[in-house]
């Protein structure tokens, strides 16, 4: 038998609704909005956007090494503030904040990812993964980014992080890892807009937002239908 939905496996809603739906997920307008201007139930438009997340995830994954200029840093992404729970000091926030690694190529595409910890060795192995040996790598002074060129890449970059009229400088002598900054910036502005993002769920959230943040400058909407009608979306 034919299956009615080319975009989703055994799905109940027509074509039409799926491109509608598609198409304000493309814009970024959220699941219980998205669900007053296509007529769909809640709960449907909701699971949908779920499955939408899980590809961006998937393809998210299958990008190349990180070539030419790249930048490497560490975000932390969570709660402002625990009532009661104190600090872990400045550059981690409060208790309960997970870390996130980010490697961002000048200029262009970012890769990032939740880990359990900060710490030299679980850094070195994303990056040893993730750029090419032939790379020039920028980070700030974290002792955990020493030995980078020891372990064979070609040059390795340093901006000391320091505070100038109550605003961090993450510049100088034209080394710098503003652009990656600037995506932790998008990040946190994006999910903000959702009031909070459970721990179960935020690491799709996360490779949601790194997707559009690489694509910022495509077709979003076209780049997502192509991929489910050439891989019908399963439940």
């Amino acid at each position: 038998m034919a299956q009615k939905n080319r975009y989703l496996f055994r799905g109940r809603i027509s074509e039409r609704k799926f491109r509608d739906l598609l198409r304000l997920f493309a814009l970024d307008i959220t699941a219980d909005r998205a669900a007053v201007l296509t007529g769909l139930n809640h709960k449907t438009a909701a699971t949908l956007y779920g499955l939408l997340r899980r590809r961006m995830a998937e393809l998210a994954q299958q990008d190349c090494p990180f070539r030419g200029q790249v930048e490497l840093d560490e975000s932390y992404f969570g709660p402002t503030r625990q009532r009661g729970k104190p600090g872990l000091g400045k550059g981690r926030g409060v208790r309960g904040k997970v870390p996130v690694f980010g490697i961002r190529e000048r200029g262009g595409r970012v890769h990032c990812q939740i880990v359990k910890n900060c710490s030299k060795t679980t850094l070195l192995a994303i990056i040893e993964g993730r750029v090419e040996i032939s790379a020039e790598v920028v980070t700030d002074g974290f002792r955990s980014y020493d030995g980078l060129v020891e372990a064979g890449f070609k040059r390795h970059h340093r901006i000391n992080k320091y505070w100038q009229r109550d605003r961090p400088v993450f510049s100088e002598n034209g080394v710098h890892i503003n652009g990656i900054e600037s995506f932790w910036s998008y990040a946190k502005r994006r999910h903000a807009k959702f009031n909070g993002l459970r721990k179960t769920s935020f690491p799709t959230f996360l490779k949601e937002t790194e997707f559009r943040f690489n694509t910022r400058e495509k077709d979003l909407y076209k780049i997502l239908l192509r991929s489910c009608r050439m891989k019908p979306l399963r439940r």
